[in-house]
């Protein structure tokens, strides 16, 4: 069976990176893997790379993981312009 592929790159902050794994490491790990990769400037990049079975459920998964890195980022802000 064909299974389908597809990669989210955030670039930014080292520790708005670790912040942002640490918010999506509790969603169902089995549907992606991400990795956190240093640029050596203080940036990092957060890759998630999420496979499946079909398109729906691909979507779906980047749908909830984008939904989380949104809320987390939000809140990462909030605090930062506190």
């Amino acid at each position: 069976m064909a299974t389908v592929e597809t990669e989210i790159v955030w670039v930014g902050d080292s520790g708005r990176a670790e912040a942002l794994f640490a918010a999506i490491s509790p969603d169902d790990p089995e549907t992606f893997e991400v990795e956190i990769l240093g640029n050596g400037d203080g940036t990092a990049d957060l890759k998630i790379i999420v496979k499946g079975e079909n398109l729906r459920s691909v979507r779906a998964t980047v749908d909830d993981l984008l939904a989380c890195l949104s809320a987390a980022e939000s809140t990462l802000n909030a605090v930062s312009d506190s």
